[in-house]
This record gives C-alpha cells, structure tokens and sequence, in this order.
C-alpha cells in the first residue's frame, strides 16, 4: 500500500453513479451475500467480447477542492428568503437525519459489505484506512469498466469484485485485494499504469502489471504447457501475482457456460495443464482441486457424469461407514486428553478419475476407501493421535508416510497412514496441526493469512523489504515463504525428494536417476533400465542382461522413479545383443533407435520371419485367406508402393519395427476393395454365421427387384437393417451381397455399375439380421462379462466380440449379433446402458461422414 493517501486522478474524483452504489442486479436496499458476490453469473473473461474493448471514460471537470462527504451530506441546499411553512421545515430535518442515519449505519458502499466482513473477520484490527483504500480501488474499476459486458450480459465489474472475493477468502493483505479489482482495468481500458502507480502506490501497481503481462501468454498445445509454465513463475516476480491469476481462472471457470464450446474446451486445457498445477506448486489444493473438477466437466462430460452418478449411488453406506470410524477416533482421542478434531476427507472426481487412469484401479476400490483428517494443536499432538489410532486399528505395512519430519516439495505437512478399520476396510488417516492444514489447503496463501514463524528448521527469515513500501508493510518480504521452500530443497538430505521437486519445476516429462558413481542421468517419464543402460553407453545397452535399482534386482522392464539408483549388468559373450521385446516397453528415442539399428544391421534374415509371421497374425485377425494373398502379386504390388525395393525389405521392416503389419494388411483390404471385397474377389467370402458356403437357410428378408430365387446376403462390413436404405452388389460365385446405401465401401462397388442392382427390403418372421453396437464404459474388472450376460439376457445371438482399452482406461467394446426384429435394439441398448460404469452405448455402421 502507499504511504499516505494519494490523490484520485480525473476519472476517480467524478462520484460513482447509482448503479455503482448497489450490486448489479441485486434488489435495491438488499447488500448480496458472499457466495453471491464471489460467483456472479458471467462468463471467462474474454476482452473481445467486451462493449466496448477499450474504454476511454468521460473528460471530467477540472478537479476543484471536495468539502467533506458528511458535511455535504448534512447541509441542505439554501433556502429561498421569506417564510416558509413549519411542516415543510420538519421534513427537511426528518430526511436530513435520515441520510445521516444511514451514513452511520452503512460507512462504505453496500456492494462491498460482503468482502469487506470477510477482509474484517481475517483481520478484526483492520482500520478505517484499509478498509476505504479498497473501496476507492472499487470505485475507481467500477469507473473505468462503466458500461463493459461479460458474455453473460452483466456489468464487468462483478468480475473483479468476484475475483476479489475469493482472494479475501483467501485471506490475501489489503494491496492484494486492491490489485485484484484493478488488475484489468491497465490492460482493458484508458486507466495507465502509472495512473494506477500514483493513485496505489509501487505495490498494488507491480501486481497488476505482473497480472497483466501473464494475460498476455498465448497457451500452445499440450507438449508446450511444461515450458509455459515454466516462464509463468518466471515472470511473476511477486508469487501474489499468481495467486490473483489464480483467483481470476477460477470464476472464469465457474462462470464458462456462456463462451461456446470449443473455447470453453481451449479453456480447460489450460486449466487441467497449466493452472491446476501451478496451484499445486504454490501448495493451493482447494484452488486446484476446484480447477480440476470444473475442467474435467467440460472436457469430459460423460465420464464425469457418471463418476457423479456412482458417487451419488454409494455416497449413503460411505458415509454411514464414515460416521462410526470418526466416532471411534474421537472417543479414543478423547480418553487419551488430546484436543482434536476429526473429520472425513471429502473425494474429488477429477482425483477419483486420475487413480482409475494411472493406477488403474476399480471405482469401487477408490472410493470406499474411507479418508479420515485428524487436526491437532501441537506436532507433540500429532504423534500421541498416531499412536492412540494405531493402539486400536492395525496399520498396514508400508503405508506409513512422516511428512512432518521430511515435508514435500511444496512444504506440505502431515502424517499419512492406513490402517485396517471396523469390518476388515482399510481407512486412510492424515494426522496435522491446524497450522499444517491451513498450508496444505491455501499453500503460499497462507503466509499473508496466517503470519507464523517459518516450519521445520527453515533458514532465518529475511528482511529485505523494498524502501519504498508502505509503512504499514509487514518486515517479512512476501518472497520469503518461497524462498524458504527454496533453501530447504537445496538443504534437503533426501534426493528424492528433491529431485521430485526439481522435476516439477523443470520438466513434467522426465525422471533423474543416479548411476553407482553418483551421476544423475535424465530419463522420459516411465524410462526403464533398459533406458537408462543405453544412456550411459550404446554398447552396455546392447549388452545389457539385468538391472539392480536401489540394491535390489528387478525386471528390465521395471518403471524407475526420482532418486533410483541404477546398476546394469552386462554380458561378454560375443554374439550378445537386445532383444526385440525390449521395443514394446523401452521409451527413449535414443534406446529405441539403437535397438533397431542393431537389428537392420545384424538380424535381417529373423527380422524377415518376424515380419511374415506379423503379416499372418493380422490377417488371421480379419478373416482373410493368408496364402492366397501372401502368394499372390498384390503384396509385391504393395511394397513396391511403398517404396521397398522387394517383398522381403518390406517383411523386413515390419519384423524391425518401423512399419506396423496392421498397416500392411488395411493397405492391402484397401487395394482389393474393401474387406467384403477382398474376400468376395478370391471367393473365399464367409457366410453370415461362419458355417459352410451354401446359402443360409435364415431369410435375409431382402428380395432383388425382378428376380427370384437368387443367393442374397447382408455385408458384413455395414450391418443394414430394415429402414436403411440399401443397395446389391453382384459377387463372384457369392450371390447378391446387400450394403447400405451410405456403406464405406459403394464407392469402390460403384466404379463396376453393371454388377449394381436395386433391391428392397422384405423381411418375414424368419429373417435374421446382424447389428453391431459400440459399448463406451469405465475400465474395470469383469466388464466384458457383466455386458455378455445382459446381451444373452435379451436372447441375441452374439457372433464376435472385441474390447480395447485406452490410456486413460476407457473399455470400447464392439459386439456384433443376430436379431430377429430390429424394433427390439432398443431394449437391448437400454439393458446394455444399466451395466456398472458404461456411460454410453450405440449402433455402429461404415457409414461414410457426411
């Protein structure tokens, strides 16, 4: 803050207008509540949307010396000479009295109770000097964004008052809030930074200038978010500037149903990669937690619905279960005379969704597993509840973790254990101080909110205060908590942890490792023994025959983690070399590409073999005639198109790696004309069920316009059912093969219009028709079962089956069956949607994109 109160420029001397002085959009004589002020409906802040972009506020009149507001306020205007009627008199003074009555009553503008009693209740010495700073910084935003829309249509100040409100809740000081209500009107108005400077002062002026070069940064794609973020905390001089970024992404999100989709989608992405973390490295978990849930419903709407759903579905027995553990805990706390507090850690969906991706566990396994908080006074305290819990429950070997002792990067603080509660259930239990939990949740917020000495064993705390702060400026520099954390990362006997640490800040994407002489070699996130043997040489990754991590021997295809130290084995033998597995687990470029130049160099004869072998699996796969194809010219066709000098250098690089054999084999369906028709073209096409090649004797329920008794089968490739339109095709010894009329492949049928025929459907209690549905479903164990069993229950006959899971543990499974009547692939759907954790379910065809 400044030192003494500075002049208002121009645009600040003209008095606000009455729309100013109450909330917008609130009924006239009512202040809005907190939550109403922190969350005023909008949208994210967009300065294009805004009417107009760049506002220039009206010349006001030279300024002239303002008499004091009470003395306007109490003087009347002049009255006229003469007698004047005594009633009128007295109403006069009755109104007179009244304005100074409510002046009394309400000091500051109404709009602003709701921030100002949380600005007091964090501070109940707060003087009348602060408290009126923040409100001519209201003043003056709410001057110079007069006439500004959000997206929503409502007034732009509610924006940054907003913003404001979640940094008091924060428990920020006076200049942060300041900065907060001004930090666009630099950027999105008239209103200069040196305005700002001489009205504010050098520190509310630094914060707003440093929020508004971050609004500058252009976010790329997902491979850029580490180095953007990394110039994010180096561009914020002062770590306050990022917690109003912080405050500021945060009601954008709240507030993102007004922008269109796909900005709403850029703007989550930058959330979950770029925001989100940046409040875990400032120790913000209820910010970030926060974050991560509003981007994860944007980005994915249905997997967050239907973690909502089987939330809501088991939250009644979790919670009954909740109740007796915490119960239990309080009353042995209780009798062992420790002051406590004992709630239950609440789940968050983004949480519960990133343990099914990474650790690839079960929602069940997640989310019954029952999270207790114990928040002591003292750290004598956390150790005594310890002992009292694990006096009653058993803890579980190896799941212990003293954060007090050695906190985390992030100066995080608590002792994390599980122990096996009431009816056998494993309860997770963190164990801190109330002044632990106030860091974990607010993080570097919590050096302004809570002025503490520094945690466990931090260096001396500096005060290096610039000259020209304000003189109610705290001596501790507002860097000091992170330079704290700092010292202790450099001080730090553990280099795990501070390897941890360094990647967070460096780099997301790598590992560091040591080798037995010390050396710390850098790895791809997921890096492998094998990676880390062909970094340190080539030859001893060629070489290379087991691994020790740590003193113990493991896999080579073992996952290191920060701090591991390495020791490879090698052979002497002469004809030693890798092996071809060490391709699907080896994650380097640098080991993957020496891998298979030893190969190209010293295997191509086996790689040939591989290649063939790789060709037939996949073909096998398809249903396609291997020794036709393999013998006919089509391949050789194929590789010349490829640009392989023969059919072996191509057999050669799919056996080596550098071209899958699954692209060979589309390549070549494609070359013969599709699937149906490479099977068509060498009359080897299978019959709907897979049985002989005679005719089935089902009823296609299709007939030829104009002729009878001919061999008519429904494609494979595009499943038609009656009400699709459709078309024949004439095979080669395989009758009239019908597709639908949009099917990937009419193209390449209709470039032989004379084998086109019209046909019409005409089904009969006999027909059978295929159908394939795609099921969409959170991963899980026994999956593919449960959606069998309910297809058997609807009595269709299943005909192939295929399940593939991603990354990020979705199930796709595509189901291919018969059906007697069409109408009743709607009950199987339906029965389908009611298997635990499928969030979707629908028909599939090769229909062409419009």
């Amino acid at each position: 803050m400044p030192d003494e109160v500075q002049p208002l420029t121009a645009a600040q001397q003209d008095k606000p207008s009455p729309e100013a002085a109450a909330a917008p959009g609130a009924p006239k004589g009512r202040p809005r509540s907190a939550p109403e002020a922190a969350a005023a409906p909008g949208a994210g802040r967009e300065p294009e949307s805004q009417e107009p972009h760049r506002r220039a506020a009206p010349q006001p009149e030279p300024a002239r010396p303002q008499p004091p507001a009470s003395t306007s306020a109490a003087r009347p205007a002049a009255a006229p000479q003469g007698p004047t009627p005594r009633s009128g008199s007295s109403s006069r003074v009755r109104a007179r009295l009244a304005r100074l009555g409510v002046q009394r009553s309400s000091p500051y503008n109404p709009v602003l109770e709701p921030l100002l009693r949380i600005v007091r209740g964090n501070d109940p010495k707060a003087d009348t000097t602060t408290l009126r700073q923040i409100e001519r910084a209201y003043q003056v935003a709410e001057r110079w964004h007069r006439g500004q829309k959000r997206k929503s249509g409502d007034p732009y100040i509610t924006h940054p008052l907003a913003v404001t409100t979640i940094l008091a809740e924060l428990g920020m000081d006076p200049a942060t809030l300041m900065a907060g209500l001004l930090h666009d009107t630099v950027e999105d108005t008239e209103y200069g930074l040196e305005d700002l400077r001489r009205d504010f002062g050098d520190q509310v002026a630094l914060l707003v200038d440093g929020v508004t070069k971050l609004d500058r940064v252009q976010f790329g794609e997902a491979a850029q978010a580490e180095t953007v973020r990394k110039m994010v905390v180096a561009m914020a001089k002062d770590p306050r500037v990022l917690v109003i970024k912080l405050a500021d992404r945060l009601h954008n999100m709240r507030t993102m149903r007004y922008l269109k989709r796909e900005k709403q989608e850029k703007k989550a992405r930058e959330t979950l990669e770029i925001y989100a973390p940046l409040a875990h490295r400032l120790g913000m978990n209820t910010i970030k937690w926060e974050l991560e849930d509003l981007a994860f419903a944007i980005l994915y709407p249905k997997m967050y619905d239907e973690i909502v759903r089987l939330v809501a579905e088991r939250a009644p027995k979790r919670d009954e279960y909740l109740a007796i553990v915490t119960d239990e805990v309080q009353a042995d706390l209780r009798a062992a005379r420790i002051k406590a507090t004992v709630t239950g850690r609440p789940k968050h969906y983004y949480s519960v969704y990133q343990k099914m991706i990474v650790r690839g566990r079960d929602f069940a396994e997640i989310y019954d597993l029952v999270g207790i908080r114990v928040l002591v006074d003292t750290v004598r305290d956390c150790y005594a509840a310890l002992g009292t819990v694990h006096a009653r429950w058993n803890p579980v070997p190896g799941r212990f973790k003293d954060y007090i002792a050695m906190p985390k990067f992030n100066m995080y603080q608590s002792l994390h254990t599980t122990v096996i509660g009431p009816s056998g259930k494993p309860v997770e239990l963190q164990i801190r101080t109330f002044d632990m939990h106030r860091r974990a949740e607010y993080g570097i917020a919590a050096h302004w909110k809570y002025k503490q000495e520094a945690v466990a064993g931090a260096s001396k705390i500096r005060t290096d205060v610039p000259k020209n702060a304000g003189k109610n400026q705290d001596t501790v520099n507002d860097m000091a908590w992170l330079r704290q954390l700092l010292d202790w990362q450099k001080e730090t006997e553990d280099p795990g942890e501070f390897l941890e640490s360094l990647r967070f800040d460096l780099s997301r994407n790598e590992v560091f490792v040591f080798t037995p002489k010390g050396d710390v070699i850098a790895l791809p996130a997921g890096a492998t023994p094998v990676d880390f043997a062909y970094a340190v040489h080539t030859e001893v990754g060629h070489r290379t025959i087991g691994a020790r991590v740590n003193g113990r021997l493991v896999p080579l295809e073992s996952t290191l983690d920060n701090g591991d130290l390495v020791e490879v084995f090698t052979s002497k033998a002469t004809g030693a070399g890798p092996s071809r597995d060490w391709l699907g687990f080896v994650k380097s470029p640098r080991a993957r590409n020496k891998i298979r130049a030893w190969f190209s160099k010293e295997r191509r004869d086996e790689a040939i073999e591989q290649g063939k072998d790789a060709i037939a699996r996949a073909m096998r796969k398809q249903n396609l005639p291997i020794q036709r194809i393999l013998t006919g010219d089509s391949l050789v066709t194929l590789a010349h198109e490829m640009r392989y000098p023969d059919i072996s250098s191509l057999y050669a690089a799919i056996g080596e790696g550098h071209v899958a054999a699954q692209g060979v084999v589309q390549k070549l369906v494609q070359a013969l004309g599709g699937e149906d028709a490479a099977t068509e073209d060498i009359e080897e096409a299978a019959p709907i069920r897979g049985r002989s090649k005679r005719r089935s004797s089902a009823d296609p329920g299709v007939v030829v316009k104009g002729v009878d008794d001919v061999w008519v089968k429904l494609a494979r490739c595009c499943t038609p059912v009656p009400g699709d339109p459709i078309i024949g095709f004439v095979t080669r010894g395989n009758g009239i093969s019908v597709h639908r009329a949009d099917c990937v492949n009419v193209d390449s049928l209709s470039q032989q219009p004379e084998r086109i025929l019209d046909v019409e459907w005409a089904p009969t209690q006999s027909s059978v028709f295929l159908v394939a549905i795609q099921v969409e479903a959170l991963d899980r164990s026994r999956l593919l079962s449960d959606v069998t069993r309910v297809l058997s229950d609807q009595h269709v006959n299943i005909l192939s089956a295929a399940v593939q899971t991603s990354r990020d543990r979705v199930a796709t499974s595509r189901f291919t069956f018969e059906m007697g009547d069409p109408k009743h692939l709607g009950h199987v759907l339906k029965a389908v949607r009611g298997v635990e954790g499928v969030y979707d379910v629908y028909r599939v065809t090769s229909a062409r994109r419009p």
